[in-house]
Parts: C-alpha cells; sequence; structure tokens
C-alpha cells in the first residue's frame, strides 16, 4: 500500500457531496483509463482508496495522480495489484510490492509554473515541455492549462 499526499482544496471539482466522490472520481479515472481492471474506488473525509489491478506501475502512478488532482482529495492510497509488470515499482510505490525504484519525480505546480519553465529547470531546455506533457496527459489536459497545487511526475533524462 502507498500513500500519496495533495492539496485538498486544489483540482478538478468533480463532485458536491462526499456520498458522490467515489463514482465520480471512479468515472474520471475509467473515462482516460491510465490501465487499471476492476477499479474501485472509495472515499472517505478527503481520503481516496484505489483497488484493482493493473499490469503496469506507471498505470498506478497515473491513476494515483489522477484521483489526487481532485478538488476535495487530500491523500489517495493505491492497493492496487500490479501483476506480471516488466518493471519494479518506483520508489514512492514500493510498498505496494518492493523493488527498486523507476528514475521519476513529483512536483507540485507553483504559482507562475509553465510546462516550459519545468522543463528548462529540471531538463535544461524549454522545448522539452511536451516530455513533462506526455507523463501526465491524464492529469493535464491542455499544456497552457496547468493550476497551482497540481501535483505531476516529472521523468529523469
Amino acid at each position: 500500500m502507498s500513500l500519496f499526499d495533495f492539496v485538498r482544496d486544489i483540482g478538478n471539482a468533480l463532485f458536491h457531496s462526499d456520498e458522490e466522490a467515489a463514482g465520480k472520481i471512479k468515472a474520471y479515472i475509467e473515462a482516460d483509463n491510465p490501465g487499471i481492471d476492476n477499479l474501485e474506488v472509495l472515499y472517505q473525509k478527503g481520503f481516496v482508496t484505489l483497488r484493482g489491478t493493473s499490469h503496469s506501475w506507471d498505470a498506478v502512478e497515473k491513476a494515483i495522480l489522477m484521483a489526487g488532482n481532485v478538488k476535495g482529495v487530500g491523500k489517495a492510497i493505491s492497493e492496487i495489484q500490479v501483476v506480471d509488470a516488466p518493471t519494479p515499482p518506483p520508489a514512492e510505490l514500493q510498498s505496494a510490492g518492493g523493488g527498486a525504484a523507476t528514475p521519476v519525480d513529483y512536483y507540485v505546480i507553483q504559482q507562475g509554473d509553465t510546462l516550459s519553465a519545468l522543463a528548462r529547470r529540471f531538463y535544461g531546455d524549454g522545448s522539452q515541455y511536451m516530455k513533462l506533457f506526455d507523463a501526465n496527459r491524464e492529469v493535464i489536459k491542455d499544456p497552457d492549462r496547468i493550476f497551482v497545487g497540481q501535483k505531476i511526475r516529472i521523468p529523469q533524462p
């Protein structure tokens, strides 16, 4: 099991009451399904628990980020079982299954950030912004529209 923290009062406003939260978050993830089978979403007081199966740690990361970047979610817990994965889990997910880390970091968007500025910061070249966009397509729908508090993946060069 792994736990990720998020900014609870920032993100996509998908639900208006706690009772509808789990269904709305599940539908949101499934609409752009990163590779999770038999997805279950539980929501309670800002905590989301994701269950299901996947063949990819990358898919698990993306599902966690999709759930966590929803307004009203402060923590996302993954209980997604990864089967037959060709690569070991990232360091942040090691408690979910052990193994070595894959080269990815996380970053919380700050005021004034753009993907090109982040690409310049992390890769030394602003034109590499599409690498960031591609790694976060489930969370970022338009490379010109990111928001403060959003957590994204930063793949290593």
